[in-house]
Formats: C-alpha cells, sequence, structure tokens
C-alpha cells in the first residue's frame, strides 16, 4: 500500500481524496519508480478541483511531475537505483500521475535527475521550469539575443513566468515582468526583472497594431493578453506561446505577422521529444540560479495538496509548489 491523491469521477459526483492504494492498482508500465517529491502546477490544481476537464479516466492520480528512484525496471535503458525526473508524457491527464508515494511508468519517458540539482531542486523546476526552458529555447532558436531588446514575460508571477523571469535575466536580457499582483513586484525584481507592468493594461481588447516595443516574449496567459503581446512586437519579434491562465481563445488579427514578420512559437511540453527535453534539463543545469529556487518555491505536504490547488485557481499563490508525498 502507499499514499496517494485519487481523483474519481461517478454517481456520487466528481471527487479529490487523498487514501491508501494497494499497489495492485497501479497500472501498466515498465518502471516501478518510489516517489520523492511531486509539484502542484495548474493543470494539477484543475485536476483536483474538476475545473476542466483535464482528467481523461478515473480514477488516476494527479501530478504531471516527479523525481524519485527506480525500485523495478524492465528497460533496457533505466536502471534499478537511478534517479530520474518526469514531465508530462500524459501523466495526471491520462496515465496515473506523480502525487503519490509509488508510480508505474514507461521508461522512455524518464529523464536522469541532472547532478546539479536535488530531488526537491528538480521539482522546484518542475514542468513549469523545463517549460520556460523550452520558451528560452525558442526565442534563441529563432534569433532573439539579449542586443535585439526588452523581452516581456506574462504571468510572471506563476510558476512558469517566475522561472522565465529568472533564466532570461540570468542570460543577460532585459526583462519586463507582467503580473496581476502589483504585491510581487519586490519578488519579480529580485528575480531579474528590470520592470513590472500592471496586467490590466494587456487584458483588455486592443488595436491590431500598437507601438513596437518588445523584441520577444514568453505569454503564459493567452486570450486578450496573447493577442496585445503580439500587437506590440518589434519587427521581426517572436513569442513563444505556452499557457491559457487567461482563456484558450486568441482575439487577435493577422496583422503583426504579415506587416512585422512575427513569429508565434507554440511550446508543448508534455510530448516534447526526449532529446530536446535533455537538452532542456542540461541548460537548466547551467543557465538557472539555483539560489532563485528558495525565493520561488514553497513546499507542502501531500496532505495539503487539494487544498492548496483551489488557492492556485484563486491566483493566491506565485512561483512554485513543491509536494513532499512522504511527509
Amino acid at each position: 500500500m502507499f499514499k496517494g491523491i485519487l481523483i474519481d469521477k461517478d454517481e456520487q459526483g466528481y471527487r479529490a481524496t487523498l487514501q491508501d492504494i494497494d499497489d495492485a492498482a497501479l497500472p501498466a508500465g515498465d518502471v516501478t519508480v518510489r516517489v520523492a517529491y511531486s509539484t502542484l502546477n495548474y493543470k494539477d490544481a484543475l485536476a483536483i478541483t474538476g475545473q476542466s476537464p483535464v482528467v481523461r479516466k478515473f480514477p488516476l492520480v494527479p501530478g504531471i511531475d516527479l523525481v524519485g528512484t527506480v525500485e523495478h525496471s524492465e528497460h533496457p535503458e533505466v536502471r534499478v537505483g537511478e534517479a530520474v525526473v518526469l514531465n508530462g508524457w500524459g501523466l495526471g491527464e491520462t496515465h496515473w500521475g506523480g502525487l503519490a508515494q509509488r508510480a508505474r511508468l514507461q521508461g522512455g519517458w524518464l529523464v536522469p535527475l541532472p547532478a546539479a540539482f536535488t530531488p526537491a531542486q528538480a521539482m522546484a523546476i518542475g514542468t513549469a521550469g523545463y517549460t520556460a526552458m523550452l520558451c528560452v529555447m525558442a526565442l534563441e532558436r529563432h534569433g532573439i539575443t539579449p542586443d535585439r531588446g526588452e523581452v516581456l514575460v506574462t504571468g510572471a508571477a506563476g510558476g512558469v513566468g517566475s522561472v522565465a523571469v529568472a533564466l532570461l535575466a540570468r542570460l543577460g536580457y532585459t526583462v519586463a515582468a507582467v503580473t496581476g499582483r502589483p504585491q510581487e513586484a519586490d519578488y519579480l525584481r529580485q528575480l531579474g526583472a528590470s520592470e513590472v507592468l500592471d496586467r490590466a493594461a494587456f487584458s483588455a481588447p486592443g488595436k491590431p497594431l500598437s507601438k513596437e516595443r518588445w523584441a520577444g516574449a514568453v505569454d503564459t496567459v493567452g486570450s486578450h493578453t496573447l493577442a496585445n503581446v503580439c500587437a506590440a512586437m518589434k519587427y521581426r519579434g517572436v513569442v513563444a506561446a505556452c499557457g491559457l491562465a487567461g482563456g484558450m481563445d486568441f482575439p487577435a488579427t493577422v496583422a503583426p505577422f504579415i506587416l512585422r514578420g512575427v513569429t508565434l512559437a507554440g511550446i508543448d511540453s508534455v510530448m516534447c521529444p526526449r532529446p530536446e527535453r535533455l537538452q532542456a534539463w542540461q541548460r537548466l543545469a547551467t543557465d538557472l540560479d539555483i539560489g532563485k529556487l528558495d525565493l520561488i518555491t514553497q513546499q507542502i505536504p501531500l496532505a495539503e495538496a487539494i487544498p492548496t490547488a483551489s488557492r492556485l485557481i484563486a491566483g493566491q499563490v506565485r512561483g512554485r509548489i513543491v509536494v513532499d508525498v512522504n511527509a
């Protein structure tokens, strides 16, 4: 038996509960991992609260991240005793995830834990930090260097946004951070933001084109915010879009793309190919100031994950939430 959060849906309704789970209930997979830490992301909070149809099969353990030690392996490239990290691949959606003390998985989904990080630090980064790194890599791939001008990060006090600000600042970019929580301005400046902007300036319907300002952007919000960011990009600017906290819609025109040559780069962390995952984690090990992780992160025991999910949805949580599944 092991402890875990289990989401179920039946004639009694939708519910998430912390309970003891029999090992025999674990799904199919060629690797079994003793989980040390998981995280609580926006997607996990949606799954736990049932506010969005994230979970595709029931019952299911949520948690799109985990780090732990391999207990059993039938995969030729995964060794018993190896420390591993997993992000995405349908965890917490179609496959049992990390918010439990044990997980059974496909070995091809796993990435070795980089030597630069402790297990808790790896989860302080988690899917949010790994996604932020993918966004930075996309900006670089499209030629956005620090000398091109300012880079904007929306939803900057959230998990992806916090790590994106820290990464970009460490790499020498001038970073402007957008948040709806003015009380987090000092926090964002500590991460490296040179300017903190009010979300209200981006969240209402705007013009098809506005004054050119941003060389690059990382958008975690979507909807009108993403449309307004695109409208204010410099000629041949690049926007890495990875989130939809403000909505799935994109109420924009093609004007920024055909008149200014703006590139909108979609970032998918869930099914991202393994070579790019490995590159992202290698870059995090060299480009992220580990000292910033304590500023970004709070740690909670597994029993607090369910009530914390509601606070996260309400926008009352900043940065990253690491879940100690054994506490």
